[in-house]
């Protein structure tokens, strides 16, 4: 496991944007975003390989959402764009290792995960 640290969570307008930052120790791993569905569940929101090269979206946020990465920070972030207020909640980040592209939206397939920042859009 590995500490990871976000930032960028807040409250906007539907509508309105934000962008959330993951700092991991390094930059060798599998980055995604996951947020907390009313029911508990992590629902998986976006991911992004090693080399920044393929990224993969929840059906709910394509075309609003973007991951990135910059491995020459070890940051990985995710602009949300055209938000809307069933986007609120709780937003984790997560890393591992390695992930069957299959796989990359599972909460299950990473063993690494951050404290959770708080994204709140209102009507």
């Amino acid at each position: 496991q590995v500490h990871l640290v976000e930032s960028g969570g807040g409250s906007v307008l539907a509508g309105g944007s934000l962008q959330l930052s993951c700092a991991a120790p390094g930059n060798t791993y599998i980055m995604a975003w996951f947020r907390l569905t009313p029911m508990n569940e992590r629902e998986g929101v976006a991911a992004i390989d090693i080399s920044g090269l393929s990224a993969y979206y929840g059906d709910s946020v394509k075309g609003r959402f973007t991951i990135s990465r910059d491995n020459a920070k070890n940051t990985a972030y995710l602009q949300m764009n055209n938000l809307k207020p069933e986007d609120s909640g709780m937003y984790y980040c997560a890393a591992a290792r390695f992930v069957q592209y299959t796989r990359v939206l599972l909460a299950a397939a990473y063993n690494s995960w951050g404290q959770g920042t708080r994204v709140t859009v209102s009507s």
